[in-house]
């Protein structure tokens, strides 16, 4: 597999790396968002996360957004 890697294009491993890298940090703001809501609504404990984890998911969405602005800028 790494060797099949190997034989893509640099341009086209850091496009495919960037879009997985993006899904990831998506991935880990929704989760931070669903576990918020489920502490709101009861299902648990909430000891203070809830707004902890919409912040979490507030900066890696906005971490996401920056890095492809600056990229874009280069």
């Amino acid at each position: 597999m790494l060797r099949d890697w190997n034989r893509i294009p640099e341009e086209l491993q850091l496009m495919l790396t960037r879009e997985a890298l993006s899904r990831a940090a998506e991935t880990i703001a929704d989760q931070a968002e669903t576990l918020a809501a489920e502490m709101e609504s009861g299902a648990i404990t909430d000891q203070g996360g809830a707004e902890a984890l919409r912040l979490l998911a507030a900066v890696v969405r906005f971490a996401e957004t920056d890095r492809y602005q600056a990229a874009g800028r280069c």
